[in-house]
């Protein structure tokens, strides 16, 4: 698999299913295989085949790039391309006994979901004696391969809960070659620490900019290294930076952390905004919000709006989901049964660790995420890669269930889709009166909040609108600097309420969308000032250098 591809399949979502093999969904897929008629058709349409198959007649094409079957071995030997020819015949045949006519969409992404587990696990190229490849591997290796495999199957079943490791992240140092750029922390308390940085050009804007990442990731992908960060780009373009680092929640009861909900997030949004321009003696600021932290800064400013009080006057969505009526990779995992373990887990103050939201988000993409790595870790012997991008999502963090349940419910539900149909702090919340200018940008190949729902955030939202659609995955989309960008994205205002129109009516260019950005953002940043010869001020000093402590709590 190459880098760019791997590099689109990580990343973390808004909410997390509390359960990946939820009973409620299998047994959706059950009954759904079962049917009568179904199996009346299928059975003797998969033996057919099958035949085929055995007789070398079968016209099923083998993929060719393909994590189980790009290898050249499968397709010129006849016995592993009967073996990979039958594998596939049966996955297309559970394929059509899963699919519904008419069934709503959540229904149709529940049952993909659990069969490309079920057909992903089932492939002949996960298990050695029928992988061509990792037999030729053992012969060309002396049985090498075969002993490192065992010690990377063991290694992860005691340190990664059997799951195969994704990334080698020992060369990658948070504060040393990720989450480099320069700054200080200049306010800390129990939920978040704000960071400022260092200003690298002579003059810079008078209205600061805050990046909101989002409440389940490290906030270091917005800075991942040098030449690929996004906070670096914007302070070359003389922007006063900051920055919100989530804390990690911790277990321990005594902490409280497991109390923190939608509410306790919003509240430090309001915190933050406060403190920002404090230090930089603006009335206002602008600000960009990163999936989950871009649906928390809407909320936040409807609230702020309802008083006339929104300090935003112009703020970046990047993946960022609020309308999740249109087809998602994340409420199709919202079944009553999820819901129900949610709430109850939220009442009991619990906090989801790391490692399980994790593999949640993996299973999401089993065959990338998951059986690509048991070939190449396990079967073949080989060392993770390592890549940075790689090495952050590795990186994972806790979670509230409080907090899971507060978004699962309020994407799932359609609550903030209609004005008033949720209230937040006490109000109302409409998203219509958000008035500031807004910058939405979603990736076109993104699986998680996939690009029509964040469209439709161009919809919801007040005032001018600029969309922009890279041809990515989800991480990619944003970690998109110039010159290095291998993508294509299109750019144009906000248009109506069918996102494929306005996707054939956009223009496409090639490269990074952020200089678009960097040109819609200047003229909203205010005058130009002198640099400040400090970090802080007065009331919030210099506490430690970037990147702080809470990016380094597990």
């Amino acid at each position: 698999m190459r880098r760019s591809e791997l590099e689109e399949s990580v990343g973390g979502a808004i909410s997390v299913g509390a359960d990946t093999f939820d009973p409620m969904r299998v047994r959706e897929l059950v009954k759904l295989i079962a049917r009568p008629e179904v199996l009346l058709t299928e059975t003797p349409r998969l033996l057919a085949e099958w035949t085929k198959v055995a007789l070398n007649l079968s016209e099923i094409e083998i993929p060719s790039r393909d994590p189980f079957y790009g290898d050249r071995r499968w397709h010129e030997n006849p016995v592993y391309r009967r073996l990979a020819q039958g594998h596939l015949a049966w996955t297309q045949s559970v394929e059509r006994m899963t699919t519904v006519d008419g069934a709503d969409w959540e229904s149709q992404k529940r049952a993909r979901y659990l069969t490309d587990i079920l057909t992903g696990a089932a492939s002949p190229a996960n298990f050695f004696p029928t992988n061509p490849v990792a037999v030729s591997r053992a012969l060309e290796t002396g049985g090498m391969s075969v002993v490192r495999g065992m010690q990377h199957f063991l290694r992860d079943l005691k340190d990664n809960g059997g799951m195969p490791s994704m990334v080698d992240t020992t060369p990658f140092r948070v504060g040393e070659n990720m989450a480099c750029t320069a700054g200080s922390v200049v306010y800390r308390e129990d939920i978040f620490e704000l960071l400022h940085y260092q200003p690298t050009t002579e003059q810079v804007y008078r209205r600061p900019l805050l990046f909101v990442p989002p409440e389940l990731n490290r906030h270091y992908v917005l800075d991942l290294a040098p030449g690929r960060s996004m906070v670096e780009f914007a302070i070359s373009h003389g922007m006063q930076t900051f920055m919100i680092v989530w804390r990690n929640p911790r277990e321990d009861p005594a902490l409280g952390h497991g109390t923190w909900g939608l509410e306790e997030y919003l509240e430090a949004h309001i915190r933050a905004f406060d403190i920002v321009r404090e230090i930089t003696g603006a009335k206002d600021l602008n600000l960009v919000g990163l999936c989950a932290g871009g649906m928390t800064s809407a909320l936040v400013q409807a609230h702020l709006a309802e008083s006339g009080a929104n300090p935003v006057n112009a703020a970046t969505y990047i993946v960022t989901m609020l309308d999740a009526r249109k087809p998602n990779g994340v409420t199709m995992m919202a079944t009553p049964g999820v819901e129900g373990e949610l709430s109850k887990a939220a009442s009991d103050a619990k906090v989801y660790k790391a490692k399980q939201v994790a593999h949640n988000f993996a299973w999401m993409r089993p065959k990338d995420l998951v059986f690509n790595y048991v070939i190449h870790d396990w079967l073949l012997g080989e060392e993770a890669p390592s890549f940075d991008v790689l090495a952050w999502n590795d990186d994972a963090t806790n979670l509230s269930a409080k907090f899971s349940r507060d978004t699962n419910g309020l994407l799932a539900n359609h609550m903030v889709a209609e004005p008033g149909g949720m209230t937040l702090l006490g109000t109302p919340i409409d998203l219509s009166k958000v008035t500031s200018d807004g910058f939405v940008v979603a990736g076109q190949r993104d699986h998680i909040t996939t690009w029509r729902p964040c469209y439709m955030t161009s919809q919801l939202l007040g005032g001018d609108k600029q969309v922009v659609i890279v041809n990515s995955g989800h991480i990619q989309t944003f970690v998109n600097a110039p010159g290095s960008s291998r993508y294509k994205y299109r750019i144009a205002p906000a248009g109506g309420p069918d996102p494929d129109a306005w996707l054939a009516q956009a223009q496409e260019h090639q490269g990074s969308w952020w200089p678009d950005w960097i040109d819609w953002l200047e003229p909203r940043s205010g005058t130009q000032k002198p640099a400040p010869a400090s970090l802080g001020n007065k009331k919030y000093p210099p506490q430690e250098p970037a990147p702080g402590t809470y990016v380094h709590e597990k």
